[in-house]
């Protein structure tokens, strides 16, 4: 199957654990802590408001064909859990199934760059 026929839901499953996976990393580089703080440090980056507002450092660098991904994740139907702003949810779903995209694409070089400009944000 070619990645750009996966549904965005899809491709933002993927991009979820995508993006888990990066920010796992990043805090565990120079981080020796217990894991419930490790847990509480990665669900607080990886809620969707938090997405979101990692989306708008990232949304001026996307490409055309970027851009276009992260439309069709934002606008999937999909169930906004009560305790998650609509919008923010949308914005969340919309930059994982971008990453899930660059990701299944094998563009590693791509994702590396997104993903780091994200987490040096942080």
């Amino acid at each position: 199957m070619k990645v750009n026929e996966y549904s965005p839901l899809v491709l933002a499953y993927v991009g979820d654990a995508v993006y888990e996976l990066y920010v796992r990393k990043h805090i565990t580089k120079d981080n020796n802590i217990q894991v419930d703080k490790l847990h509480k440090k990665a669900v607080s980056i990886v809620k969707s408001s938090a997405q979101a507002n990692s989306f708008h450092l990232i949304e001026n660098m996307l490409t055309e064909e970027e851009t276009a991904v992260f439309k069709r994740g934002r606008n999937a139907k999909s169930t906004v859990p009560k305790n998650s702003d609509m919008s923010e949810y949308k914005t969340a779903t919309g930059l994982e199934a971008l990453i899930g995209y660059i990701y299944l694409k094998g563009d590693i070089i791509r994702l590396d760059e997104i993903m780091n400009l994200i987490l040096s944000e942080i």
